[in-house]
């Protein structure tokens, strides 16, 4: 049987990225999955060679493609150019940022954790809206920055997360908000929340909601007390986060930037640029993030016997990088993995 081609955008990305996106590739030529990808660039590597971050080249494919999975890109702190992520939620409205977290490891902190979260993408504090005032000689005295959120963003990315969460059978929903401090700006998603849980989805799964500070506290005492979080922009940027220190750190967490135009997959991890060019780093996020977007293409099948075959090779093999307390490089895990992949 043929298998059509899936037309995908390909982008390496910045410090690890390009080792970690080979060792993905093997394990994706391992699947037999049929992407045909367009190479491009992005970030750090595309300022130098282009003087842009995010090239007309790499948006007009990503347009073409609507489909792409990307290494860490480098972006500078305080000065210097604006995220290329952000640049490309914006472009592609992406809406949507999924963040699943499983235990992959055990023996850790915490165990059998199995979290997802819902992150509302283009609103928020991260819209950008910022300047400086000026007093006296110091034309950066005062710093100002405006968040938006608007009912019909915070509605699309509920219903996505509702909908999703009751496609994949979990039990419960939790809207993870600030609206006691942050009236009108986390008010509205969480009044859009109750609105949209009382006509809809009410008696096919449960909702909960947590005030943000509280949750975080919550999740470090008893994570098994979530199953599904929804929230808005900064919150789900650090609560991802957080969840990924449940499993064993970033090495472990896959993104999924889903959106009317486009959907981008990940590893949410940055470039590593002080070990990049080593062999060292763990490609499992990266790997998890094409599973997810083997999933997203209806490949199920490839997308469960990825996860199982990263599984396998952790705990059944015990082939494990330097973070997760074992000796194996970049190539020697892929090659385990694949290894893994091809005894089926």
């Amino acid at each position: 049987m043929t298998t059509t081609p899936i037309r995908a955008t390909l982008i390496p990305g910045d410090g690890i990225g390009p080792e970690i996106m080979d060792a993905t590739l093997k394990a994706l030529e391992a699947l037999e999955a049929p992407f045909e990808w367009d190479l491009q660039t992005a970030g750090l590597a595309a300022v130098k060679a282009t003087g842009d971050a995010l090239p007309p080249a790499t948006m007009e494919s990503i347009r073409s493609t609507r489909l792409a999975l990307k290494g860490p890109l480098e972006t500078p702190s305080a000065g210097g150019y604006r995220s290329s992520n952000v640049r490309l939620r914006e472009a592609f409205k992406l809406y949507a940022n999924v963040r699943p977290t499983k235990t992959i490891v055990p023996g850790g902190r915490y165990e059998n954790v199995d979290l997802l979260v819902f992150r509302e993408n283009v609103e928020g504090l991260y819209m950008g809206y910022e300047h400086f005032i000026a007093i006296d000689d110091d034309p950066e005295a005062v710093a100002i920055a405006t968040g938006v959120n608007t009912r019909a963003g915070s509605r699309r990315l509920l219903e996505y997360a509702f909908d999703n969460a009751i496609a994949l059978g979990r039990k419960k929903v939790t809207v993870v908000h600030k609206a006691n401090i942050m009236k009108a700006l986390t008010g509205i998603f969480l009044d859009e929340a109750r609105k949209l849980y009382k006509s809809k989805y009410q008696g096919r799964i449960l909702m909960d909601e947590a005030i943000v500070d509280a949750c975080t506290m919550k999740l470090v005492i008893n994570p098994w007390q979530f199953d599904t979080l929804v929230t808005t922009n900064l919150f789900g940027d650090i609560i991802s986060d957080l969840c990924a220190g449940l499993v064993g750190g970033l090495g472990m967490a896959p993104g999924g930037n889903i959106g009317a135009d486009a959907a981008i997959f990940e590893a949410v991890h940055g470039s590593a640029p002080d070990i990049a060019g080593k062999g060292i780093a763990n490609p499992i996020a990266l790997m998890l993030g094409a599973a997810m977007m083997l999933d997203h293409v209806k490949l199920h099948d490839k997308a469960t016997r990825l996860r199982e075959a990263i599984d396998a090779t952790v705990n059944i093999d015990k082939v494990r990088t330097g973070d997760l307390g074992g000796s194996a490089n970049t190539k020697s895990f892929t090659d385990a993995l694949v290894a893994r992949i091809n005894k089926r």
